[in-house]
């Protein structure tokens, strides 16, 4: 779906505050109030927004995380995936292109924990092995 200059800058507004109220957006923007909803109800109607989401802050958030590079044996990825779902610290899972096939993120309230989720992971039938790299600090956050 094509969007127009309005349709970005709308978005652009969204991702600062996803909760700006409507008549704020229309009086950021110089359009009426109803000429936001119409375009916000038809950019969720063609999922240009999927939806709209929480930003915990750091205090709220798990005090480890890490990313996990998987390599898997060949057509063992499905059941790898299934085991990595049933993981709740795994929080996700992306396909990789390079020496490593899955990339996962974990969120961990300890390092009990996170070290627990490896074992499970490094143990699943269909790892063939992984690297693990602890999160020290964020740097640059961009994400909503």
């Amino acid at each position: 779906m094509q969007t127009d200059e309005t349709d970005q800058a709308l978005l652009a507004l969204l991702a600062q505050n996803a909760r700006s109220p409507v008549a704020t957006l229309a009086r950021r923007l110089g359009l009426a109030r109803t000429t936001v909803q119409a375009r916000i109800d038809r950019l969720e109607a063609r999922g240009v927004i999927a939806g709209y989401t929480l930003k915990l802050g750091a205090g709220s958030q798990a005090s480890i995380r890490a990313t996990v590079l998987i390599s898997v044996e060949p057509r063992s990825q499905p059941e790898v995936l299934a085991r990595l779902k049933s993981l709740p610290l795994v929080e996700h899972v992306s396909t990789t292109s390079g020496r490593f096939d899955l990339i996962a993120t974990l969120t961990a309230p300890s390092t009990d924990a996170l070290d627990e989720t490896l074992d499970r992971i490094t143990e699943a039938r269909g790892v063939k092995g992984s690297e693990s790299l602890i999160h020290l600090s964020t740097k640059i956050d961009r994400l909503p």
